[in-house]
């Protein structure tokens, strides 16, 4: 999301719907990567817009409620490009890591009503290429991850996970990415 009134809307929704707030799962992302070369900078603005500034404002919207309630639980999707960085994912890759840096920031400053996890997925069958608005780049990604992504099922499986936990534990890391993805 772009805009933070959308977010802080949303939490007051949660909060009136359902009494408190359990959640934040900072999932908002686009990917029009290409090469540095391109000079796609109105793409790199975008990307920053929403996957970086999105999370922030999500975490923003999300804080004051967990700290009225004394706790809760903030997931950041992150991605595996920012684990193995690839042509084309440059700045992709930069605003993820970006997002990490922060997720773990956030733990750190969290205390011990606070959880925070990050989830990095790797090839998951979303329409993610569809953004993708240099025409090479999206040919690479099509070459590179082929018939191999995985269901965003696997993902959210992965948050639950994280979710299910004792209140005591906090699930810092998870990767989930295709058996067959290098």
């Amino acid at each position: 999301m772009r805009h933070r009134a959308d977010l802080e809307e949303l939490v007051a929704l949660a909060v009136k719907e359902g009494g408190k707030l359990d959640v934040m799962v900072n999932n908002a992302g686009v990917g029009p990567i290409s090469r540095f070369d391109a000079l796609r900078v109105e793409d790199w603005d975008l990307m920053i817009d929403v996957n970086f500034r999105g999370a922030l404002y999500g975490i923003a919207a999300a804080l004051p409620v967990f700290a009225r309630q004394g706790g809760g639980h903030v997931v950041n999707v992150v991605s595996t490009a920012g684990l193995q960085i690839r042509p084309t994912m440059g700045v992709y890759a930069a605003v993820k890591n970006a997002v990490r840096t922060a997720t773990e920031a956030l733990r750190q400053e969290a205390g011990p009503n606070l959880r925070v996890t990050e989830i990095s997925p790797g090839a998951v069958s979303t329409n993610f290429s569809d953004g993708i608005t240099d025409e090479a780049a999206k040919k690479l990604v099509a070459e590179r991850l082929g018939n191999i992504s995985i269901s965003p099922d696997a993902i959210a499986r992965g948050i639950l996970f994280a979710l299910e936990q004792p209140p005591e534990v906090d699930v810092g890391s998870i990767v989930i990415r295709p058996t067959a993805q290098s």
